[in-house]
């Protein structure tokens, strides 16, 4: 049996800090029980001390998780982070604090402005006072891949020393070649005491497009854990991206004796959800997940799937959820099946919030002759970001053609249940329909983003908008609106944005 390695994923607090793609309490929540049912071994919920919004997830997927995956909340190496992560874990089954600094040359000269001593005591000490809070303490050497190695191994034994239960080795900068990656992890189990009873993770950047090369170059010399992301999220060019580390792990178990435990048929669905929850559209020709991961359309390629699928295929679409059976829905189906294919998708709603749910499922399916999963997809994410809006969009109007003023007159209702109406003339349907937004809503962000997908095939399909707003302070919200009409789902989108931007500001976020 080859022996295990642990995914450690952190979409919710590395992912979440893709430009746009932050997510609120109630984002990470919905995230988070997809992540338990890929039955990831650690969710990195976020870092409790940035703000009262991480704090709530750490705490509320603390208690969602139970006992199936380890919770971690970071810290930096300071005790005031320390002690606020231990208070948001206070309620978790498997806590787990993750303190560190960098210990590259950049970050001790320039950010901590700390001799290399000074880095190895606060290592020790930052590990010590975490372990007064919980016996699972994992530290990161931060920019690890910029350091010298010497050096390096002289923190992590005094990490180790100090009882640090995971040791994170991150190339921070994602710069480094996968057999120098390799060398340093290789080099840490040659030269620290007691390493081996300590598992060593890497935590892999894209920045050079070799995230997944490093992590699994550092497998195959040891490390047990790999920090990765949903669909490769990330800072910058983003991190490893689990998707593509477990199939690489699935498909390569021999040579480097490892394998995961992750459901590898959910991996398919949880990019979708991430995609549509963050904003950050997945590009088509993504490994795994993308849309034209298993599309032919060379003709010869197109014959050789056609005999035994291996002949350009080396994953079977169906083993990641790319495939299956889909159950086809019409206005002619009831309650008892919608909630029942939609349980399947991971969703439930209460009773009150289910008919708000059907209402709109039966809008749709007058409309078009088959309601897809993706449809449903769309559906019951509209109805959970609905539920917390502070301005609802109750209805759009508009007038357009090429002799018409474009003109909307959108209907709207404030979170105290007061309808506003309003009307406003542009250069388009689209920014004639914002317009009239703004006269009701008290906020404004300028649109720096607006994209526009089919969210399934057919000229009926439900249109979904992401669009990406700036507020003054430089700030970046995303939002979402899915409708068979275009300029509806635009509206919905710009109402979700600036519902977004309002919460945080609020610090409900």
């Amino acid at each position: 049996m080859s022996r295990k390695v642990y995914i450690f994923d952190t979409t919710l607090r590395d992912g979440e800090q893709s430009p746009g793609a932050s997510m609120n309490t109630d984002d990470k929540l919905i995230i988070a029980r997809q992540l338990l049912r890929l039955h990831v071994d650690a969710i990195e919920a976020g870092f409790p001390i940035s703000s009262p919004g991480d704090f709530r997830s750490v705490q509320k997927i603390g208690q969602l998780a139970g006992d199936d995956a380890a919770v971690v909340a970071l810290a930096r190496a300071v005790e005031k982070d320390i002690d606020c992560a231990a208070e948001a874990l206070r309620g978790a089954s498997r806590p787990r604090i993750h303190t560190g600094l960098g210990v590259s040359p950049q970050h001790l000269r320039e950010k901590l402005r700390i001799s290399e001593d000074e880095c190895v005591e606060r290592a020790r000490r930052s590990v010590a006072y975490a372990k007064r809070y919980v016996e699972d303490v994992q530290f990161y050497a931060e920019d690890a891949g910029r350091a010298d190695q010497s050096f390096l191994e002289r923190v992590v034994q005094a990490a180790v020393e100090a009882g640090a239960t995971v040791v994170n080795i991150p190339d921070t900068t994602g710069c480094q070649l996968p057999e120098e990656f390799a060398a340093r992890i290789r080099g840490l189990r040659e030269h620290v005491r007691g390493i081996e009873d300590v598992p060593i993770a890497v935590h892999t950047h894209n920045d050079l497009g070799m995230a997944t090369s490093l992590a699994l170059a550092g497998v195959r010399e040891g490390a047990t854990q790999v920090e990765c992301t949903i669909n490769g999220l990330g800072e910058r060019a983003g991190n490893a991206a689990l998707e593509e580390v477990v199939m690489a792990l699935r498909m390569h178990e021999d040579a480097l004796d490892a394998h995961t435990d992750v459901v590898a048929s959910e991996l398919t669905k949880a990019s979708r959800l991430v995609s549509r929850v963050t904003g950050m559209q997945v590009q088509a020709n993504k490994a795994i997940v993308g849309a034209n991961a298993f599309a032919h359309s060379s003709g010869i390629h197109q014959d050789g799937v056609l005999k035994p699928r291996d002949t350009y295929e080396v994953i079977d679409p169906d083993e990641v959820g790319a495939q299956g059976s889909e159950l086809i829905l019409s206005a002619r189906s009831g309650r008892a099946a919608l909630r029942h294919r939609l349980a399947d998708l991971g969703y439930s709603f209460p009773q009150t919030e289910f008919e708000g749910v059907y209402r709109r499922f039966l809008e749709v399916a007058d409309q078009k002759k088959e309601v897809f999963d993706e449809d449903l997809d769309s559906l019951a994410q509209e109805r959970e970001r609905d539920v917390s809006a502070v301005y609802t969009l109750s209805s759009v109007q508009v007038v357009c053609g090429d002799v018409a003023t474009p003109t909307a007159t959108v209907r709207i209702t404030d979170e105290n249940g007061e309808e506003h109406v309003a009307a406003a003339t542009g250069a388009g349907p689209v920014d004639a329909a914002y317009k009239a937004i703004d006269q009701v809503v008290a906020v404004h962000g300028d649109l720096h983003e607006f994209v526009v997908k089919a969210v399934t095939r057919g000229i009926d399909a439900i249109g979904e908008v992401t669009v990406r707003i700036v507020a003054s302070g430089g700030a970046v919200y995303s939002g979402r609106g899915s409708d068979t009409d275009i300029v509806v789902s635009s509206a919905k989108a710009y109402v979700n944005a600036l519902n977004r931007l309002i919460r945080t500001e609020r610090g409900d976020a």
